[in-house]
Order: structure tokens, then sequence, then C-alpha cells
């Protein structure tokens, strides 16, 4: 799974990355000081308690482990997690960020960074636009202390650059794939479209929604090659939302005034997207403290605990920073974790499985309990969870058992959320 942060240039999107992602990276106060996208990996906590909660409960219940103590520094955990971790059962879990460079107005007409930006966009499931609500920047990107762009006019253009760049692609031949149509029938338009888009990670399904958003707000449209404009902008717009479904970090919310973004929230909200009020800079420092150890935090929250190396560390006046930094984060929606959490869990609907190698003790082949945790769509069947673990399993898959209730499943059985699987397939 790959999340894209974008927005326009100094905004705070290479501050929000590495508060995310714990990733250092290039961070300055002009435009484009990110020029090739930033990989990295956010520790996702999954919504639930992790499947090892159930599992020790159960070994106790038999009398096959002792109950936790308070000395155990994985607080009753048991999963011995692949990637990740796990602490007193909040399991975390890896979701690829992308940090593209600042996209300027005219990006699709090769201002800025132009079609570089977008194209690095390519294959992103959703976008978390980072947006400054202080107004201390122009729509550019260029500090101007206050009075600079509103919220609504910078997400407008962001929406309007994708919707433009979705537009092009699909305008380029756009007459002979029509008149293909004319004569194959709408079939070929359909794979013509799906051809053009499918360099951006587009399929049928995001087609579709263009062609019935076309039907839809415009019923006297002409036939497909006589379409104009406005046809054109209804079918990428329409693709555009289902394709890269978009959230705001509404960031520098120290610095605004109040309920500035309340507005934005509101049309974030009405698209199907989040909005959360966030301080990067703020959470940058908490990360940072955490990482060195001086800390102990739980993603997403604010407020935190100082370690044995933290007393021993820690000036006065570094701890008043902290504590000054960590009630600054007033805000409602756990921060930029927060909002990375409703946009996997929310607007993209994935699941979490426990693929496993024995569904009796919960264990892969070398022994090792509840080894992973996948971010699964919603609607994948049994046999697409295999394809997910390894595309030999999907390919020998033979059946499946769900290790709770040691029921066979078929290949077409839709995994739910927390579902703890064993798969049996021909080697």
């Amino acid at each position: 799974m790959r999340i894209g942060l974008v927005g326009k240039p100094n905004v705070g999107k290479s501050t929000t990355f590495s508060a995310m992602t714990q990733t250092p990276v290039d961070i300055a106060n002009y435009p484009f000081t990110t020029i090739e996208p930033n990989v990295g990996v956010a520790w996702l906590p999954l919504p639930s308690s992790c499947a090892c909660y159930e599992l020790r409960e159960r070994r106790q219940a038999a009398g096959r482990l002792e109950p936790s103590t308070e000395d155990d520094p994985r607080r009753g955990s048991i999963c011995t997690p692949n990637s990740g971790s796990c602490t007193n059962h909040r399991r975390l879990v890896p979701v690829t960020l992308v940090d593209v460079a600042g996209l300027v107005p005219g990006a699709h007409e090769g201002k800025g960074r132009g079609n570089q930006f977008l194209s690095d966009l390519a294959r992103c499931d959703a976008l978390i636009q980072v947006v400054d609500v202080s107004g201390s920047t122009d729509i550019d990107g260029n500090p101007v202390g206050s009075g600079g762009s509103d919220p609504i006019e910078e997400h407008r253009f962001l929406v309007n650059e994708l919707e433009e760049w979705i537009a092009g692609i699909l305008s380029t031949g756009w007459k002979r794939g029509a008149r293909k149509a004319q004569a194959e029938g709408d079939r070929a338009l359909m794979d013509y479209a799906v051809e053009q888009l499918t360099g951006i990670g587009a399929t049928e399904h995001h087609v579709v929604a263009g062609f019935n958003a076309v039907r839809s707000g415009h019923p006297d449209a002409d036939v497909p090659w006589e379409w104009g404009e406005s046809e054109m902008k209804s079918m990428s717009a329409a693709i555009r939302n289902v394709l890269f479904p978009i959230s705001v970090a509404a960031n520098k919310a120290d610095l605004a005034m109040s309920g500035s973004w309340t507005p934005l929230a509101e049309m974030i909200g009405s698209a199907g997207g989040v909005l959360v009020a966030t301080s990067a800079e703020a959470e940058l420092a908490l990360s940072r403290a955490s990482q060195a150890g001086l800390i102990e935090r739980s993603p997403g929250e604010s407020e935190f605990e100082i370690t044995q190396e933290g007393e021993e560390r820690l000036s006065q006046t570094q701890r008043k920073a902290l504590a000054a930094i960590s009630e600054s984060l007033v805000w409602d929606g756990g921060g930029l974790v927060g909002l990375l959490s409703e946009v996997v869990f929310g607007t993209l609907s994935r699941r979490v499985a426990y693929p496993v190698q024995d569904e009796t003790h919960w264990v892969d082949g070398d022994g090792n309990t509840l080894p992973d945790a996948l971010l699964v769509e919603q609607g994948t069947t049994a046999k697409g969870l295999a394809y997910a673990v390894h595309s030999d399993l999907g390919d020998g898959f033979i059946r499946a058992v769900d290790a709770r209730s040691s029921r066979v499943i078929g290949a077409e059985h839709e995994v739910q959320d927390g579902d703890v699987i064993s798969i049996y397939a021909k080697t």
C-alpha cells in the first residue's frame, strides 16, 4: 500500500513525512526543497488488539502459559512479527509513504516539476494533502508571513491539476479510440480508456465510474467521439475521485486562527475524505525524542512519559520544551497517525488478516507466532490472501482453514477483519 503526500511547496510535507516515518530528509523554508520523491515506511497501529491477545487468553485458560508480569517489556504480547512490532497487543504494521515535490498551479502544463510530480503519484492508493492553514505562504509556496492562500484555494488547485492531468492522458488519441468503438462497440472504448490510464494505476472499475459520471451529468451528450471539454472534465473528475481519494493534514494549525480550516473540513468530508489539524513540526519533535529513547510515546498520542535515559539526559529546559510541545497538540483526530489510520481503515476500507501455516498453534513453518498482519482490501478472498502472501501459494491454492473455528473455507470465502487463516497449497 502506498499513500502519497502532496501539496504546494513549503507547506511542511517533508516535515510531515519525517514525523510519520522517522526518516531524515531535507527540510528548508523555500520551495522545491524536495526534488526526487522521498519514500519511507510509517508504522500504523491496528485499530483492534492483535490476535495474539486472544491466543494468550486461550493458552492461559488451558494452563499452557503464565499470565503476563509487570516487568514484561512487551506487556503481554506473544506474537513474533516479521515486520513492525507489538506491545500490549498493539500491533504496528507498515504503510509506504511517498513524499513528492511541491505542486504549483499549471503543473499539468509542465510548470514547476510538472508531469514528473504527477507521475510520482502513480500507483498511490490515496493521497494526503498537506495544507498550510496558517496562510503564511502564497499559492506558489513562497513565504509571505500572513494573508497567503486560502486552504480551500490550495485544495481546489490540487484537485484541478490532478483532473487536468487525467483528462490530458485520456484526450491523447481519444477520437481515434472513440471511433474504434463506433466500429467494434462500447467495449472497445472501455478497453482504450483503461489502456490509456493503466500507467497511473487505473482499472476498469475507475473508468466505469468516469463513463457513469458523463451519462448522469450530461444526459444529452453526443456520441463519445464528439465529446467536448465539459464531458472529459466530468469523466476525469470521477476517475480522480475513486483513483486518488484525498484527505488533508491541516498543518501549521498552531499558527492559524482556531477553526479557520472548518470550511475545508466540510468540503473534504462531503467527498468522503477526512481532515485532521496538526503541527508537523511539533509531532516531529516528539517523534525524534521518542526515537532517541528520551520519552515513551504511543504513535498518534501527544502525551508521553520520560524514560530512564531521558531522566538522565534531559535538562529542565528541554523537559519544559517537550511538555509545551505536547500541550500545543490540542486538536481532535489523533494527529498524523490518526489521519493515516482514517485513510487506511476508513477511506480505503482495509482489513487485517493473519495468515499462518499451523491453524492449531497459529504459527508459521518456523514456529513464529502470528508473524504477519496483512492489510487487504475489503472483499479479498481466501485465495486472494494466498496471493498476497506469495504468488506460489495463490497458484497452488487448495483450501484454507479458519484457525478460530477449525472450519475449512473455500477459495471464494471473503476474509473478515482479524481473521486468522491457514492456507493449504500444492508445493
